[in-house]
Parts: C-alpha cells; sequence; structure tokens
C-alpha cells in the first residue's frame, strides 16, 4: 500500500525540530524550530518526508529552488567493509536550551497544559535543523550546538538540510542553488562539528524521494552526498552519519538500499547507517523491521546501523494516509541512544512535536493544542 509522506515544509525559513539561528534574525546561535510537514502532491511512491527547520527568532531560511542537479554520469559508490564499529556511547542526547515549545512554555505559565507540554515535550532532546540562509554563519552556528554538547558531555543531533532541488519543488522547496554551492555549503557545516561526538541526520528526503529526478541529476546528488558524508567524518572522526531510508510505508527496502549504496551509505567512510521515519508516524516495530531489512541488503561494514524518528509514532500511522496533523497521533517513544535492539542505535525526536504540519496551525508554528493532544 503507498503511503502518504509527511514533507518537510519550508516556510519562510525552513522548519525542524531546531533550526540554525543566523541571518538578519540576530546572533549566530541555533535554536530549536518548527518542523513543519507539508503534504506534497500524491506521489508515485509514498514519501515519508521529515518536518522542515522553520523559523525561530533566528531563522535559517529556504531559498528559491534550483534546477536541481545537472545530468551526467555519478561515480559508482563501492561496497566497504571493514572492522565493526564499536557500539553507541550509551552518553545521553544534548538538549538545546532554546527552542519554540520552550518559547511557548516560558511565556505561559498559567495555562493549564503547560505542565504536560513542558514535562512531556519541552523537556526532551531533539534535533537542530540547518538550512541555507546565511552561509557565511553556518560554521559559527553548527559550532554553537556541537560546542553546547561538549560542554554538557552530551549528543547533539543535527540536520543539514539544502540540498538542491529537495521535494522537487514541492512544500518543501529550497535548498543551495546548486550541487558546487552544496558541497561547499557543507564544507562550511562540517567545520563546525569540532571532536566530540555528534549525530549528523544527513538531507532528510535526498534518497527516498529521488524518484522525481532524472538518471544523470540522481547520479549527481548521490555523488554530492557520498562526498558529504566523506567530509563530515573527515572533519569530525567522532561524527555518526546517517542516510536516509525513508520508511517503512514507501520504497521496499530493494529500491532504498540501491540507492542508498549508490549515495555513499555502504562505505565506513561515508556512513554509521540510515535514519527512517523523520516526521512520519509509522510504529516503531514496523521501522525497526524495516531498516533491518534495508540493512541486510545494503551491505557494507557490519557495524552500520539505524536510527528511527519516535517523535510523533506512538499510535502509528492514519490508516487513511493522512498527514497533515492527523488526529489520534500520540507521542512515541523518548529520544535514547539505549535502545536494546540489534542494529537499532537510537530512537530520536526529529521532528519535535506540537510543531505543525499545516493544518493544526500554520506551517511549521508550535501549536500548543496539537503538541498538548500528542502528549496528553
Amino acid at each position: 500500500m503507498v503511503a502518504v509522506a509527511s514533507v518537510v515544509v519550508a516556510v519562510g525559513a525552513v522548519t525542524g525540530t531546531m533550526s540554525a539561528a543566523g541571518g538578519e534574525a540576530g546572533p549566530d546561535r541555533a535554536r530549536p524550530v518548527a518542523t513543519a510537514s507539508a503534504g506534497p502532491e500524491p506521489p508515485p511512491a509514498a514519501p515519508s518526508s521529515p518536518a522542515v527547520p522553520s523559523p525561530s527568532s533566528s531563522p535559517s531560511g529556504a531559498r528559491p529552488p534550483s534546477a536541481g542537479a545537472s545530468p551526467g554520469p555519478g561515480p559508482s559508490v563501492s561496497r566497504t567493509t571493514g572492522p565493526r564499529r564499536p557500539a553507541p556511547a550509551p552518553t545521553g542526547l544534548y538538549l538545546h536550551p532554546e527552542s519554540r515549545v520552550l518559547d511557548w512554555v516560558r511565556a505561559n505559565p498559567d495555562d493549564p497544559r503547560n505542565a504536560v507540554i513542558a514535562s512531556r515535550i519541552a523537556g526532551r532532546p531533539a534535533a537542530v535543523w540547518f538550512t541555507d540562509r546565511d552561509p557565511d554563519t553556518l560554521t559559527s552556528r553548527v559550532r554553537a550546538v556541537t560546542a553546547g554538547g561538549a560542554a554538557q558531555g552530551r549528543v547533539p543531533v543535527l540536520v543539514p538540510y539544502s540540498i538542491p532541488g529537495r521535494d522537487c519543488g514541492g512544500h518543501s522547496r529550497g535548498g543551495t542553488p546548486d550541487l558546487d554551492a552544496y558541497d561547499a555549503w557543507i564544507d562550511r557545516f562540517a567545520a563546525g562539528l569540532g571532536d566530540g561526538e555528534v549525530i549528523v541526520i544527513l538531507e532528510p528526503d535526498s534518497i527516498a524521494q529521488s524518484g522525481c529526478l532524472t538518471a544523470g541529476e540522481r547520479a549527481d546528488r548521490f555523488a554530492s552526498l557520498a562526498r558529504a558524508g566523506r567530509v563530515l567524518k573527515e572533519a569530525d572522526p567522532r561524527a555518526r552519519v546517517y542516510f536516509d531510508a525513508g520508511h517503512s510505508g514507501w520504497n521496499a527496502p530493494a529500491q532504498q538500499a540501491d540507492w542508498l549504496r549508490q549515495a555513499g551509505a555502504a562505505s565506513a567512510a561515508s556512513s554509521d547507517g540510515v535514519f527512517s521515519n523523520v516526521s512520519n508516524f509509522h510504529a516503531t516495530d514496523d521501522e525497526i523491521g524495516y531498516v533491518r531489512a534495508v540493512l541486510d541488503v545494503l551491505g557494507g561494514p557490519p557495524g552500520l546501523g539505524a536510527v528511527i524518528d519516535t517523535s510523533r509514532n506512538g499510535a502509528g500511522a492514519p490508516a487513511d494516509g493522512a498527514w497533515c496533523d492527523p488526529a489520534g497521533r500520540k507521542l512515541g517513544r523518548p529520544p535514547t541512544l539505549r535502545t536494546g535492539e540489534a542494529r537499532i542505535d537510537g530512537y530520536l525526536w526529529v521532528k519535535l512535536p506540537g510543531e505543525s504540519d499545516g493544518c493544526a496551525g500554520a506551517p511549521g508554528t508550535f501549536t500548543p493544542s496539537y503538541a498538548y493532544d500528542l502528549a496528553r
């Protein structure tokens, strides 16, 4: 059955669990921001798209979509074998001290929903999204987040989200003007990683939704993604980089694994594994089975693992495939790097619960009524 994607939507500035602050909005610091998921036109094979980082006080915005990668043959990324990497350390995840949900909690102490939202959403670590606004300050914005995590001995989760032609010009359009600009953008991003442990969720939807590209455009995109993984891991050997596996209601494991391999996800030089369910609602058990099937077909080093977005999947996916703030959804498992499941490196909140897909509130904004319904 084809599932409808929950797509990353750029609203003014991109939205995401946390969006890197920068630009005209203020000082170079990152803050959690809205992740808006908007629905695409019904896709041929339903994507699960992540929530887009949207602006908080300091947005990192989206630019007009570019034509995408220029056609041309892409390199074939060979499978890499090597020693099994160590299991992820049980270090806690980093809770960024600024977010839209925290803004709301602080501004509304007497709201009867405050205690539930504060304890069940605002008090849990979530990802920090970086998009393409103000590339000149990108390094300092990334460094602000990674330094904050290092100071606490905790692991930040970062989402680079600036691939050109993302969403193929749909609801979450934006990204850098072309792949040359993207390569330079990734270099700046990598320069801010430091030398501590970080998790990088590399470009949600960039692989699972690549079927809309021509073969040449897809090969060029995959070459840039493989390069991005190498650059990130060379800049910080303790960085764990995960590639886009979509979700269990989207592409078949063999198809997804083939694309992942072409994008460098089977190479120890680029990748630590895959991520799934970003901004979507599929049950954790379904995602565990799916990502293990993808990893089995993918090959590569035996230590490749997966992380799963559990932010809104506590009630599973709606039977009707609804993607826009569907009723009856619940928070999923709390973020953790201790899953107790083989090959599952973490459950993460990549999309921040309570940030609207565009139905309960404006796309990418924190909507307390929606957050409360998810959390209670």
